[in-house]
């Protein structure tokens, strides 16, 4: 009911130019997403996952008050042995490559350290806010090993360019880093 004890934003409101420019960049992104997901057929991640789902690009108006979207690849989120490649566009935020292993898999460390990636410390494999705003994560390989919060999530911060093609490039090339990694002999199976 606070939302009703503070006065309208008119101005906004009628602000066609940039409710515009906002559509404009979401759809520029949501191209992109889908180009990096066309990229990948579903018969790619069958050697990697028991129960590949394909690609899905989502959005959501709210996550802490701000747009996102997200890519999900493989969509396997079985707890033991599941797999999930996530590219999330949060506005206002960033843009971040996240990979999610079911605790029975084995957890990359070391190659996926070497490609930039921090491990997420977060309870809930979910809470953007907590993994990207509060910085709970780390690149301690000691700390990382000793982790047990029933799942690997892993995220990486990834640098927007002004020209869409490029973006969808980088992307296809960092989806491409992961997939090799998960794909090295023995990353498969428990450690």
């Amino acid at each position: 009911m606070e939302d009703l004890q503070q006065p309208l934003d008119l101005d906004l409101w009628l602000n066609r130019d940039l409710i515009r420019r906002q559509n404009f960049l979401k759809n520029q992104f949501i191209s992109i997403l889908e180009e990096v997901a066309n990229a990948f057929p579903a018969r790619e991640f069958q050697d990697l996952s028991q129960r590949p789902r394909g690609s899905k690009v989502s959005k959501g108006n709210d996550l802490l008050g701000l747009p996102y979207q997200v890519l999900d690849l493989i969509r396997d989120f079985d707890s033991l042995d599941g797999v999930n490649i996530r590219l999330l566009n949060w506005f206002g935020r960033g843009f971040y490559l996240t990979l999610l292993l079911g605790k029975e898999r084995k957890n990359p460390v070391q190659p996926l350290l070497e490609e930039g990636f921090s491990f997420g410390l977060s309870e809930n494999k979910w809470d953007y806010p907590d993994l990207i705003l509060n910085g709970n994560q780390t690149r301690d390989a000691a700390a990382i090993r000793k982790n047990d919060t029933g799942f690997h999530l892993w995220i990486k911060a990834l640098p927007i360019d002004a020209n869409p093609q490029t973006n969808a490039s980088t992307l296809r090339v960092e989806v491409k880093k992961i997939l090799g990694i998960l794909r090295l002999p023995g990353e498969q199976s428990r450690n």
